[in-house]
């Protein structure tokens, strides 16, 4: 279960109080599920300007440390978007941001994951070498891990249409990232084409990317145990979920 530890569209919230945390720590099925965070989407790393860097520096320290008191493993994030700074100029931000964020909190275990996007407008992310970059760069790249998200992979111009076309891929990212690295999957199918950097997503077998690929990452015993998600389109009974659900687990 993938879950936010605040409002997903404001900055801050008021602290967590012992008595929420224990409850959601002792409740009953908090061991029967893997589940992680997804930081707040106002959050920009690369963002040149000074005021919503800073915002974005303070969220993300918050939301980590909430994930954190939750004991949550790791906490998705977009990368960021560069605003017509440029790729190099956006990832440097980045990095640096990251440094700054980890040193605010030096004894929080939630690890950052961070999420492979679709490339849309001036997002960074949508290259597995943009991921590999900020890892090997960043002083703590321990506290770093990979969201991959399928849509997202589609979009940015990655061939994932047929088994084999998936398998080629994941074994470009184990080259370039590391499957090691992999700490969850959003199994999204998308609405738009390959390389069209259009982050929209699909129910699973409606879209561009089709069964073969979703039957690959569902069958293949390397992602056995990583924790994978729905953020297909959905309604307020959840009905569709129930329909992606069924057919993923009939794809095994």
């Amino acid at each position: 279960m993938q879950m936010f530890v605040k409002n997903n569209m404001q900055w801050f919230a008021r602290p967590l109080d012992r008595r929420e945390i224990q409850s959601f720590l002792e409740h009953r099925q908090r061991h029967e599920l893997s589940i992680f965070a997804h930081a707040n989407y106002l959050i920009n790393l690369a963002t040149i300007n000074p005021r919503f860097h800073a915002n974005s520096i303070c969220a993300l320290s918050g939301e980590l440390t909430r994930a954190d008191e939750l004991e949550l493993p790791f906490l998705v994030l977009h990368p960021g978007a560069h605003l017509n700074a440029g790729e190099e100029a956006g990832l440097a931000k980045i990095i640096a941001s990251i440094d700054r964020v980890f040193r605010k909190i030096p004894k929080v275990k939630t690890k950052i994951a961070l999420e492979t996007t679709a490339g849309q407008g001036s997002c960074v992310g949508h290259r597995f070498e943009h991921l590999a970059h900020i890892i090997d760069s960043v002083h703590e790249p321990e506290r770093l891990c990979v969201c991959v998200d399928t849509a997202h992979l589609l979009a940015a111009g990655y061939d994932i249409a047929s088994a084999a076309a998936i398998k080629k891929t994941f074994c470009e990212f184990d080259r370039v990232v590391s499957l090691d690295r992999l700490a969850a999957i959003h199994l999204n199918d998308s609405k738009a084409a390959r390389g069209s950097r259009v982050d929209r997503h699909e129910h699973i077998g409606k879209g561009q990317i089709g069964l073969d690929a979703f039957r690959f990452v569902m069958r293949d015993r390397r992602f056995r145990k990583i924790p994978k998600v729905l953020e297909t389109p959905k309604g307020k009974d959840l009905r569709e979920d129930v329909m992606n659900l069924k057919t993923l687990r009939g794809l095994l």
